[in-house]
């Protein structure tokens, strides 16, 4: 008999694939581009601020991925904060690291549903401002310098993922 974990991730697979044809007429009529080593719909101009390098980071904070979780659940930052996310992804599944307001996120899951029903789309991989991909056991690093009071999340947006749990909330004040 197959394990909790197991059935878990195959009902989430499931729901990934049905949400996702509901959206993807709307998304792929919708001018985004979706290549094949990255998508970027998002303009590099963000309100809750804009990447950094890591060597003007304030401080570092780890974040651990987990199979359907990251932690710590809650970060707070200072407006114009520098911080440098060191991400490590201890699953045996990749995930991603999506800095961003509710809005922000939102419009992510819906392009990342429209891209798994998408016929010979490639692997997901983030190039984007405010995105990662951490493969599962590797860790990447991502630096961001924090706008104005917020109140930002960080997310998986790979479909099925965020819905089972993997979002964090981060704090600009």
């Amino acid at each position: 008999m197959p394990s909790i974990s197991v059935i878990r991730l195959l009902a989430l697979a499931i729901f990934a694939v049905a949400s996702a044809s509901a959206v993807r007429a709307e998304v792929a009529g919708s001018g985004h581009s979706m290549a094949m080593e990255h998508h970027a719909s998002h303009k590099d101009d963000f309100s809750f601020g804009e990447p950094s390098e890591a060597r003007l980071a304030q401080r570092t904070v780890a974040i651990t991925m987990t199979e359907m979780s990251f932690e710590p659940k809650i970060l707070t930052v200072k407006p114009g904060e520098i911080v440098r996310f060191v991400i490590t992804n201890s699953s045996d599944v990749d995930h991603e690291f999506t800095l961003g307001d509710k809005a922000t996120q939102q419009a992510h899951r819906k392009e990342m549903a429209a891209m798994v029903t998408m016929p010979g789309m490639p692997p997901m991989h983030h190039h984007e401002a405010n995105a990662v991909t951490v493969r599962a056991h590797e860790s990447k690093e991502m630096t961001w310098k924090f706008g104005p009071a917020a109140q930002l999340e960080y997310d998986c947006n790979i479909p099925g993922h965020f819905e089972a749990g993997m979002t964090g909330a981060l704090i600009v004040q």
